[in-house]
């Protein structure tokens, strides 16, 4: 494939097909991440209006039916829509094009990441990026839609997480993540709210905005990465030099939440942060974190001994605190790896992890079952608002604009 390979030969010919140029460029991501600065999904959406007629362009506009908003965040809407044409849920975000102070070229960066990225990526737990089109200063991003998320299943104190429960969610976390780095890409924003499940039991890790490839050994990254409460001490201590123990890092701070079922290093800042880390797992020296002094933003801290986590996860077996131990682990270089720790005693051992549509949804999720099957059976007649005809006699049935 063109993004991890070499570009097809097409490209290599520099073909005259008018998404030509915006493969080459996603192909050159790989090896030349400035790019990155100034290309522009522009490109996409400009080739995609020179190569389809205008029938066929109404045809995509016309493709998702809005059913319900999602959200919104500071670059995107997201939207509930339904493929008229595979009758499938799906989620649209629907990005802003040409106004955004922060990317000269065009889009914020955030969209162009999940773009080049997720449009080569596929695997079981890692969200799946159907379509993208535009029309005229909008660009639109369709993904697999799903239930909800797991910040929200921590939070409802009427679900009951199982020992079960808990690994099947860590083995499909770990799962999605290993593929990623196998791929050399860094998520670098892993938080209970960027993982989601479906109804079905399948988690998928999502939110791709942050990533980025990894592996050159001169390539310098921001360290402003990852939610504060996930972020890896080294990234607190300014290191723009990492690799996968960033992600990690985030997975065992998830994990711990899982059982706690609140935040497990909540920092008001980023000195607070590392406070809370320390008071936790111990303060970091010489001996056990080499070189820790001379990261750019080092601070000496006062010497917290660590606290045994068998204090802390009182509930929790040997092997379950042998595999937090190696996720939070001080030093980068002593975390262990997504595929060591899948092979882990914790993995082997019982209990079995849940399966499937056994594990728990909240109750909105069982609301909206409940309603679509009653919606289905009922045949008693409802008085409704009717929605005024179109001008040629069709009905006007809610679409997505873009």
């Amino acid at each position: 494939t063109f993004l991890f390979t070499s570009p097809p030969q097409c490209l290599k010919q520099r073909s005259s097909h008018p998404l030509s140029f915006f493969f080459f460029f996603l192909w050159g991501v790989r090896l030349r991440p400035q790019l990155v600065q100034l290309a522009s999904v522009e490109l996409l959406v400009r080739a995609q209006q020179e190569s389809v007629s205008p029938s066929t362009m109404e045809q995509r506009l016309n493709r998702y039916e809005k059913l319900d908003f999602l959200g919104e965040g500071q670059f995107a809407t997201v939207y509930k829509a339904r493929d008229v044409e595979t009758n499938e849920i799906v989620a649209v975000k629907k990005i802003k094009v040409g106004n955004r102070e922060e990317a000269a070229d065009g889009i914020n960066r955030t969209a162009l990441r999940e773009i080049k990225l997720l449009h080569e990526l596929h695997h079981e737990n890692i969200i799946g990026l159907l379509d993208v089109f535009g029309h005229k200063s909008n660009v639109s991003l369709v993904f697999d839609f799903m239930d909800t998320d797991m910040e929200i299943i921590i939070k409802d104190s009427k679900i009951v997480l199982t020992p079960a429960n808990v690994k099947s969610y860590m083995i499909q976390t770990l799962k999605g993540l290993e593929y990623l780095h196998m791929h050399w890409i860094l998520h670098r924003d892993l938080k209970p709210n960027n993982l989601l499940l479906s109804g079905s039991g399948i988690l998928k890790i999502g939110d791709f905005g942050l990533a980025k490839f990894f592996g050159s050994p001169n390539r310098i990254n921001t360290n402003q990465v990852v939610t504060r409460w996930y972020r890896s001490p080294e990234l607190l201590f300014g290191a723009r030099q990492y690799g996968v123990g960033v992600d990690i890092w985030a997975v065992g701070c998830i994990l711990a939440e899982l059982l706690l079922r609140v935040p497990f290093l909540p920092g008001e800042s980023d000195l607070d942060q590392l406070t809370r880390i320390f008071q936790v797992m111990g303060t970091p020296n010489e001996e056990n974190w080499p070189d820790v002094k001379s990261l750019p933003d080092y601070v000496q801290y006062k010497q917290f001994p660590p606290i045994p986590l068998r204090d802390i996860f009182t509930a929790a077996g040997d092997d379950l605190l042998d595999l937090i131990y190696k996720l939070l682990a001080l030093y980068p270089l002593n975390r262990c790896s997504c595929t060591e720790a899948l092979k882990m005693p914790y993995f082997a051992n019982k209990p079995a992890p849940t399966v499937g549509d056994k594990l728990p949804m909240p109750a909105s999720y069982h609301a909206g079952v409940n309603r679509d099957a009653a919606s289905k059976e009922d045949k008693v007649p409802t008085l409704k608002r009717k929605l005024p005809d179109s001008v040629d006699g069709g009905t006007l049935p809610k679409r997505l604009q873009f």
